[in-house]
């Protein structure tokens, strides 16, 4: 399915599939479940970068570390509200993170604006998301 969405945008870059291993390995760092939509994109594709080299959806190593890291790392505690009821996915190139909200559970993705730290709703699932993001023509198509 996902490759095939992919597919309707010329210059979108797919890499190979994540193997499974790597989806239990970030819920097992993380402490939290992926969105089911979100895995089975990794199943079909590690990550997938828009037309400008812009990693639209991250690949699972990217989303277990980056994830690590915003929780973790003191300078973003004393910057920011905490990241740990969010799972960042991909970004826009200049800095804004996209997010599910994992506490509670929700399927709806958020952007995440690193310079005012506001979490804002974007799309309702994953595949509007990704329409979205790949059919358009500059990095703050979400505004």
């Amino acid at each position: 399915m996902w490759r095939e969405l992919a597919a309707e945008f010329p210059d979108v870059q797919l890499s190979e599939a994540a193997e499974s291993e790597r989806i239990r390995a970030i819920e097992s760092g993380l402490g939290q479940s992926l969105p089911s939509s979100l895995s089975s994109l990794l199943l079909e594709t590690d990550g997938v970068e828009d037309e400008y080299g812009t990693e639209v959806i991250w690949t699972a190593e990217k989303i277990l570390s980056e994830n690590s890291s915003l929780r973790t790392d003191e300078q973003y505690r004393t910057l920011y509200m905490p990241f740990d009821s969010m799972l960042f996915f991909g970004d826009n190139g200049g800095g804004d993170q996209f997010a599910f909200v994992r506490t509670p559970e929700r399927d709806d993705v958020f952007v995440w604006d690193h310079e005012t730290d506001s979490r804002n709703w974007v799309s309702p699932h994953l595949e509007s998301f990704l329409r979205s993001a790949l059919g358009s023509a500059g990095e703050d198509w979400y505004r």
